[in-house]
């Protein structure tokens, strides 16, 4: 019985001695792409909100926002409001340069993200005192031909899913993505 346990011990005592084999290759130290700028295609100009309002498009599989204020200028803002992810882009364009969280009432600024008036509504006092204010990225946006463009990062999204593993169990089927 003795033996026994001191096998244990010596087993259990191995799995935390320093191992001299080197780091294993999994897609979690998958390599990281530099950022990579460009414009891409987010929404047809057909689609352009009225002034005053926004609405959602992709850009280089990002979530992008379009608000177009109330003179007509078009801005490009990531589309999800700290701190719960709602769509930005059900929120209101204010006549101050703002556009405001649909549910908990945040205001940000059309031309930089950064927060005018966090969480503001009861509901916001409520769940946004749980975090620290946060703004949305901005992005630069111009109309080529008959389509909104927009400035962002080719790479982030990758790099992005970079961090996460995929393999076997992945949900997605095989590790390159694909469905069996």
């Amino acid at each position: 019985m003795k033996s026994i346990i001191a096998l244990a011990l010596v087993g259990s005592a191995a799995a935390f001695a320093p191992s001299t084999k080197g780091p294993v290759a999994t897609s979690l130290n998958a390599k990281v792409a530099p950022p990579k700028l460009m414009y891409v295609p987010c929404i047809s100009t057909d689609d352009l909100p009225a002034p005053g309002s926004a609405t959602s498009g992709v850009a280089g599989g990002l979530a992008i926002c379009i608000a177009v204020d109330q003179k007509g200028a078009v801005y490009a803002l990531g589309d999800k409001c700290p701190p719960v992810n709602q769509p930005l882009s059900f929120g209101k364009v204010g006549t101050d340069g703002t556009i405001s969280d649909p549910v908990l009432g945040t205001k940000f600024s059309l031309k930089t993200g950064e927060v005018v008036s966090w969480c503001p509504s009861g509901l916001g006092k409520l769940v946004g005192g749980l975090f620290d204010p946060v703004g949305v990225p901005t992005y630069p946006v111009k109309a080529k031909g008959k389509v909104v463009e927009v400035q962002v990062d080719v790479n982030y999204k990758a790099n992005f899913e970079a961090n996460y593993w995929s393999g076997v169990l992945d949900a997605q089927g095989k590790a390159n993505g694909k469905y069996y």
